[in-house]
């Protein structure tokens, strides 16, 4: 009996020896799986179909839901089962379980927070009625919220969280609707970003150029990243004109009125919150200044800055995702310490307001989650191999045209994808490897281009992570957030459309800039000659 035990126990182990290799070989199989559909037309369908709903149908969960959807059947070939695995496996459970996503979902959580303790602390409606006195009219509000936008370059994040928090006072004061805060806030925070030498976004631009000096590149390409410089000036521009066309007209004429946010739920974001009547300003600069502070402390920490690297060097090796956890937690410790000192709150109250951030900041989290899902289904469908295909095709042929096919193929890709590093990284190696050796001036010039454009369709998409925080800093329905800025970011892009054409014949920025900025004022003067010939 004992024999035959021992038979059938070698029998298995043989039988499981053998079939080793086939599982090996199952395993590789499914390692290298290829969807049919993969580097084609059909990687980019996804994400068009989600834009395409949420514009359509004003519903954003839904919207981009479908186009994960849509992904997954193409990756899948429409089989059920893979599409599902495929879905939330390699969808929401791993772009959940990125440290680079869980850090910024942290950062955006603990900002929650700390508005809420601003709020009830009394900070924010203290520096509202200083700011009433201050700041005496509607094009006043706004061109302070532009400043302080410009002031925050250090990263696009913190930018739209903490301007929105310090300025949705100011503006809803002046009647200064949502959707115009809204797209105040995104237009000064990657179009400034990514012409600030010190910056995350500099950064992720020099670590993209192999081969080169990549932050001496950097400084040189800013006279040619043309919509950045093009949308600080239009929007200074709309403000001082009083102009507004678009959706957006709509939404500020009916602010005028009083309703900030041109939807039949009036109180989206104006929940009354009790607040402390002894608030004073300091109770919200402490914690704003305190975040500033420990966030740019917690990015050149990671970059090694106490370890002996340069300030410079530590900024351009940062790690935004772990350096503004760091930073934003520091500053909320510190915050709620001040408060207690100063007995604006008590401890329970500062408690509270921890899960009341979260809620806030709950929507933001949601769209974020669906957004970074829709890209990991593009990614694995080769959006990005098919677009480097493409340009590699395209590189020889139309050269002094090619920065402005660039900026072009920069939108339709950040659009697409929703994410402005991710075009860096497929454009600018390729950009480097056609002009390096043959017109290093055209190759600046193409790598701004790349830049430019990347923003650009950030700038645009309902799936870009800075679009959505944007909306979340001031408080704003996401699709109309989309919905009136779209108009705005297609008129500076036509513009610098145009501007690359000049720069690629003349190589020269003080041709081109010039030229884009003559073309966007008298851009702005047409309409608003047209906009007030239709009110007579």
């Amino acid at each position: 009996m004992q024999k035959k035990k021992l038979f059938g126990g070698a029998g298995v182990l043989l039988l499981c020896m053998a079939l080793l290799p086939l599982t090996a070989f199952a395993a590789e199989a499914e390692a290298e799986y290829t969807p049919s559909m993969y580097a084609t037309f059909w990687a980019l369908v996804p994400p068009i179909v989600a834009i395409a709903l949420a514009l359509i149908t004003k519903e954003v969960y839904s919207s981009l839901f479908i186009g994960i959807l849509v992904g997954g059947l193409f990756y899948s070939g429409f089989s059920f089962e893979t599409t599902l695995t495929h879905i939330f496996n390699d969808g929401f459970v791993a772009v959940l379980s990125d440290s680079y996503n869980v850090g910024i979902l942290i950062f955006l959580v603990i900002l929650g927070a700390m508005v809420s303790l601003m709020n009830r602390a009394g900070g924010s409606a203290a520096f509202g009625h200083f700011a009433k006195e201050k700041i005496k009219s509607r094009a006043g509000a706004q061109l302070a919220t532009i400043a302080l936008g410009v002031l925050i370059f250090i990263d696009d994040y913190f930018n739209c969280l903490t301007v929105g928090s310090v300025m949705k006072p100011v503006t809803d004061e002046h009647k200064v609707s949502r959707a115009k805060l809204a797209y105040l806030i995104d237009a000064t925070a990657a179009p400034v970003c990514i012409i600030a030498p010190i910056s995350s976004w500099a950064a992720a631009v020099s670590g993209f150029v192999e081969g080169e000096d990549g932050f001496s590149i950097f400084i040189r390409a800013i006279p040619y990243n043309f919509y950045a410089i093009l949308t600080i000036v239009m929007m200074v521009s709309l403000v001082l004109m009083n102009v507004d066309f678009g959706p957006m007209k709509l939404h500020e004429a009916n602010a005028r009125k009083g309703d900030l946010f041109s939807m039949k739920e009036k109180n989206t974001g104006k929940e009354q919150i009790p607040f402390n009547p002894k608030g004073k300003v300091i109770d919200l600069l402490i914690p704003i200044i305190t975040l500033i502070i420990f966030c740019v402390i917690g990015m050149i920490y990671t970059g090694g800055f106490f370890e002996g690297a340069g300030f410079v060097e530590a900024f351009s090796n940062s790690d935004a995702s772990v350096g503004l956890a760091l930073g934003s937690i520091c500053a909320l410790i510190v915050t709620v310490i001040i408060y207690l000192i100063r007995r604006v709150l008590s401890f329970k109250e500062c408690m509270d307001c921890l899960p009341e951030g979260f809620k806030a900041m709950v929507p933001a989290i949601l769209i974020l989650t669906f957004a970074w899902t829709l890209k990991a289904m593009t990614d694995s469908l080769g959006a990005a191999t098919f677009v480097a295909e493409m340009m590699k095709q395209s590189a020889g042929s139309l050269m002094n045209f090619l920065p402005a096919i660039i900026f072009l193929v920069g939108c339709f890709l950040a659009f697409s994808t929703g994410t402005s590093w991710g075009t860096f990284g497929i454009l600018i190696p390729i950009v480097v490897a056609v002009f390096a050796e043959s017109n290093p001036q055209l190759m600046i010039i193409s790598i701004s281009a790349c830049m430019a454009g990347a923003v650009c369709g950030d700038h645009c998409s309902p799936i870009s992570d800075t679009t959505i925080m944007a909306s979340a800093g001031a408080q704003c329905n996401h699709v109309n957030h989309v919905s009136t800025q779209l108009p705005y970011a297609l008129v500076a892009a036509a513009i610098s459309f145009i501007t690359y054409i000049v720069a690629g014949f003349s190589q020269s920025a003080w041709i081109s800039l010039p030229t884009g900025i003559i073309l966007m004022l008298l851009t702005l003067y047409v309409v608003k000659c047209i906009s007030s010939e239709k009110r007579r």
